[in-house]
Parts: C-alpha cells; structure tokens; sequence
C-alpha cells in the first residue's frame, strides 16, 4: 500500500485509534481498585467531618471511621430499617447514591461519638453551577444538628465554593434544630439572609445566594425524605 495514500493515511489512523483506546483502557482497569479506595476513603473522611472529627491522615481516618460508625443502615421512606448494615460499613448504606435517595433508598449512619449516639444522614441538592451535597450529623434526639459537611462538584471558588471550604460557615450548623419550637412536621433548618429564628437559621454564603438558596431547598426536601424516622420515638 502506498504510504502517501488516502487509504493508508485512514487505516493508519484507525489503527493508532484502536490501539490508544485499548491501552487506555488497560491503565483504566489496572487503576481502578485504587481509585475506588480513595472515592470511599474521601466519603469516610466526609462523614467523619460531619461528625467533627477532622485532622486525620488515611490511615487514622479509616481506622476511625470502623470505630464510630455503628451500622451504614438503608430505611424506606416509611423510616423502616430495610438493611441493617454493620459495623464500620462500606456495602450497604454506605454505597448507595443520589439515584438510590431519589428512589427512596436512604442511607443512614448509626454512630457513636464519646459514648453517644449520632445519626448521619446524606442529602443532595443542587447549588448556582452543579450538584451540592451534605452530610449531617445529628444527636440522639434526631432533632438538633451536631456537625455538617457539605460537598459541591462546581461551585465558584470563594463563593459558593465556601460551602466546602469555609469550616468557620459549616460550623454555625451545630447545635441548630431542625425544627421550629412545637412543629415537627417541616424542615426549619435554613440559610438566610436575614435570621429571625436564631435556633433553626444559619447566615448566607456572602456572595452565593442562589447556592445558599440551594442548601435550604437540599434541607426541606433531603431532610424531609426521613421525617417518619426523625419522628420516629
């Protein structure tokens, strides 16, 4: 065949084509072990963070995080327990996503922090530019917030970015409630612009309103999916 050829020019292509998808392909599957390590290593430290334990290197991080968390439960919408889980958890609870909660699969994490129990729940929502998540720790009243880590896939850097990375903004969270004095039968737990409930309301982002926006509506509807379990005596 003809080097300077048009048909040697589109087999040569295709072939170099081929040949790149497959090694790519190859390093792919040669590294994906390890990076689904660090996915659930990074959604330990999240859930950890929620819990305001922070500071811990992967090692001390994943052997924490089989010490606190009890069980990685998943509940029906009904606040049943449909899976219970176990101790130190990475197969039940702990790998459903977005899809699954959408579904009415909730996960949730049984913990026990200084000999006291907390209850982590996931919600996801959606901020100014992608999806934002959370991870909130409540105390065993299933009532009042104890710690909150919040996630973003596209937030503007030192806007709504501050939802990830402003530590001093996700600590306001602890010790509000979820609910308004007497009504347990909606979500309070908000950010505001103005706060005239100081127990259930938390400041705005400066300069993210619409993310913030994005938090509260994440609360109401994420927080709202457990609240026959949150009721639940």
């Amino acid at each position: 065949m003809k080097t300077n050829s048009n048909s040697y020019t589109i087999i040569y292509s295709v072939v170099l084509v081929v040949i790149v998808a497959f090694l790519l392909a190859v390093v792919f599957q040669a590294l994906k072990p390890q990076q689904d390590i660090n996915v659930a290593l990074d959604q330990q430290k999240q859930i950890l963070y929620a819990l305001n334990i922070r500071g811990l290197d992967d090692a001390a991080a994943a052997a924490k995080y089989k010490e606190v968390v009890v069980a990685d439960q998943i509940l029906d919408e009904n606040g049943t327990v449909v899976e219970p889980g176990e101790q130190g958890g990475t197969s039940t609870g702990f790998k459903l996503n977005s899809a699954d909660y959408k579904a009415g699969r909730l996960a949730l994490y049984v913990c026990k922090v200084d000999g006291q129990t907390k209850y982590v729940i996931p919600v996801y929502g959606m901020g100014l530019w992608g999806p934002i998540n959370a991870f909130i720790a409540l105390n065993e009243d299933k009532a009042t917030v104890f710690g909150a880590y919040f996630n973003h896939e596209g937030e503007t850097a030192g806007l709504g970015a501050e939802i990830k990375d402003n530590l001093e903004w996700q600590q306001q969270f602890q010790g509000k409630k979820l609910f308004k004095e007497g009504n347990n039968s909606n979500i309070a737990l908000s950010v505001v612009k103005k706060i005239d409930d100081p127990t259930t309301q938390v400041d705005i982002v400066t300069g993210a309103t619409l993310t913030s926006n994005g938090v509260t509506d994440m609360f109401k509807e994420g927080l709202g999916k457990y609240m026959k379990f949150l009721n639940a005596k």
